[in-house]
């Protein structure tokens, strides 16, 4: 019935309207002996009273104005004889529409309206009596608007919010692929370098006698050189601004026993497992492994709290899986979808592997990921 309401507010309205005009015409109709002034009075007051309020929520002010000018018209019509009881449900709603539904000026003039329809129609000497029921449903009414302007504006807030995390996810993610390209840069100079080297020394060791052979390989070199100076400009444009070039090497997961140590020196318990038969590495496998495992205990740092933490490095056939689990106090929703997540998601799907995080049964957190290693030829 709620939701009915909300969909169509128009025909509630007018279902209301048409039901409180039937209500207020039946106790006139059926208590002719006692409303002693003429029907001619009461039946067109009662309508003015009570159709109106099916555009309640399109024009309260007017249509406050017209109910409240009808009781005004009705109490000075019939002088000193009666008016119907059942009427007063047609003003409170029109007093706590205006209310409800206009701003404070039309309020305002809403309330200020129907307390002087109120005091025509009680007289000065019962003046609480309009002040107070009148005047509750003015105020029941600011309190609803008050109650969903407030919800307006938490809905908004939260809006803008969403918005503001997606697009700091946006630009987490953009900094961290540019990032992993900086990194992706030495590994790929690395390995061209060492391709021009062997071409270059190659191409000296024939000397003149296989001229079609060194041609070749100085095509390779000079090709591999170029290749070289068109990284190197691309990594231009992905450092930052004022960021230093890097000169030391990309660490690598040969590097994580150094990694733990300087954890365990910060204060954080951690255990180290390599499961399987170690082998050889991409480099930028490598590479990733050890940025995953670095970023899952710099968050344990910040958000466990008093814990000890275990990572389990396992060489499978043909992958690379990576464990860090914590037995803290677990990341909260805002702090789990932060950037190291981000980066680390990332760096997973760089390579078209699977990454998972989240709590612990039993407290604490954990995140996965499983890194493919491509199949050495035979």
């Amino acid at each position: 019935m709620r939701r009915l309401i909300e969909r169509h507010p128009f025909a509630s309205d007018a279902g209301l309207a048409v039901a409180l005009a039937g209500l207020v015409l039946s106790d006139v109709w059926t208590s002719g002996q006692y409303f002693t002034a003429s029907k001619a009075i009461y039946v067109p007051a009662a309508l003015l009273m009570t159709l109106p309020l099916a555009w309640r929520r399109r024009a309260p002010l007017t249509v406050a104005i017209v109910v409240m000018g009808a009781l005004v018209f009705e109490s000075l019509a019939v002088g000193s004889a009666p008016i119907p009881d059942s009427q007063l449900v047609g003003w409170l709603v029109a007093i706590y529409s205006v209310a409800a539904h206009c701003d404070r000026v039309a309020a305002l003039v809403g309330g200020a309206v129907s307390l002087g329809a109120g005091l025509v129609w009680m007289g000065l000497d019962d003046f609480l009596f309009p002040i107070v029921v009148f005047g509750g449903a003015w105020l029941a009414g600011r309190l609803v608007r008050q109650r969903h302007v407030y919800a307006l504006a938490l809905e908004d807030r939260a809006a803008a919010l969403e918005r503001e995390r997606g697009a700091n996810s946006r630009v987490a993610a953009a900094e961290e692929r540019a990032r992993i390209a900086r990194e992706l840069h030495d590994v790929l100079s690395h390995s061209v370098s060492v391709m021009v080297v062997q071409a270059g020394a190659e191409r000296l060791a024939l000397g003149s006698g296989r001229a079609a052979t060194g041609e070749a390989l100085e095509a390779i070199e000079q090709t591999g050189r170029q290749a070289l100076a068109e990284m190197r400009r691309l990594l231009g444009m992905l450092r930052a601004d004022g960021e230093p070039p890097a000169h030391a090497p990309q660490p690598t997961v040969a590097d994580l026993e150094h990694l733990v140590s300087h954890v365990r020196e910060a204060g954080l318990p951690v255990e180290l497992l390599i499961q399987g038969d170690p082998t050889a590495l991409p480099p930028g496998v490598a590479v990733c492994a050890y940025r995953i495992i670095q970023e899952a205990l710099t968050n344990v740092l910040k958000h466990a709290g008093p814990a000890s933490a275990r990572v389990v490095v396992r060489y499978a056939t043909h992958a690379l899986v990576l464990e860090v689990a914590d037995d803290g106090r677990g990341m909260r929703e805002a702090e789990g979808a932060g950037h190291g997540l981000i980066g680390m998601r990332e760096r997973v799907a760089l390579y078209g592997g699977d990454f998972d995080a989240g709590g612990r049964n039993g407290g604490g957190f954990v995140v996965r990921a499983r890194l493919p290693l491509a199949a050495t030829p035979a």
